[in-house]
């Protein structure tokens, strides 16, 4: 076991600050049930990604770190068809699929303890009872039974709302990310590697990836020229954004002064 993995199997994450909880609040009214490390791979995926996880509801929110406003993923685990355990080579590591109509998903926790957690929560609240198959301490049982009252009767709840009421909840959980920062449709959330091998490999792609930064904050641009890939860096200067290019474009004023 390496000393990080030493180090999360016997301190169990600490939930996000108060502040960011609050933010995150304000975008979706879901309640939170648990939340921790996670890493993921759906089918788009090629590779395994290291999220800060919120259950809400019957909602997985994924975002890039623990002090992440605004979530990079989502996925919606109510149509839940089975949660199937993986044989995992890795020690202290627990893998498993999320089996859902339209995707398959897969999961792995950091320790084996956690893994119990995430499983009991999302079949808690996606079979609406605590299963009697997972090996959690006392005081975790009853946690499990509270969420599943609180998720009963929001359940509850929603039925009795509105439609209306309930299209916008939808609606404000499902878009808002496009609503406090609209992307383009070449936004993807892949790394630098994984851009330049979708550009490489598949044209449909198009020529050109906009992508998270590795900053988490900035914006990066990958860029296929003929068969050169190029990697350009947006910054973010108030409310406007700078690509960062490897030389400077000069005005056509400066370039006919040059010439004078």
């Amino acid at each position: 076991m390496s000393r990080r993995e030493d180090m999360m199997a016997k301190k169990p994450p600490k939930p996000a600050p108060r502040r960011i909880f609050q933010e995150r609040l304000k975008l979706t009214a879901l309640p939170l049930y648990f939340e921790g490390f996670l890493l993921v791979k759906r089918p788009e995926y090629q590779e395994f990604k290291h999220y800060w996880t919120e259950l809400r509801g019957t909602t997985l929110f994924f975002y890039t770190d623990k002090k992440s406003t605004i979530y990079i993923d989502k996925l919606d685990i109510i149509d839940l068809t089975c949660l199937s355990d993986q044989n995992s080579t890795e020690k202290n590591c627990a893998k498993f699929t999320l089996v859902l109509p339209k995707e398959e998903v897969q999961l792995k926790t950091e320790n084996t303890e956690s893994g119990e957690e995430w499983r009991g929560f999302i079949l808690t609240v996606t079979e609406l009872s605590v299963p009697q198959h997972v090996s959690l301490l006392p005081g975790q049982v009853i946690r499990l039974h509270e969420v599943l009252e609180r998720e009963k009767k929001r359940r509850i709840e929603t039925e009795r709302l509105p439609s209306t009421s309930v299209e916008k909840e939808k609606e404000t959980t499902e878009d808002y990310v496009d609503l406090l920062n609209p992307m383009p449709a070449c936004f993807y959330t892949v790394s630098r590697k994984e851009a330049t091998e979708m550009l490489e490999e598949k044209p449909s792609w198009g020529n050109m990836i906009l992508r998270p930064g590795s900053d988490s904050r900035n914006y990066s641009i990958t860029i296929r020229q003929e068969t050169e890939i190029k990697h350009y860096k947006v910054t973010s200067i108030g409310k406007n954004y700078t690509i960062e290019l490897e030389k400077p474009a000069k005005n056509p004023r400066e370039k006919k002064e040059e010439r004078g």
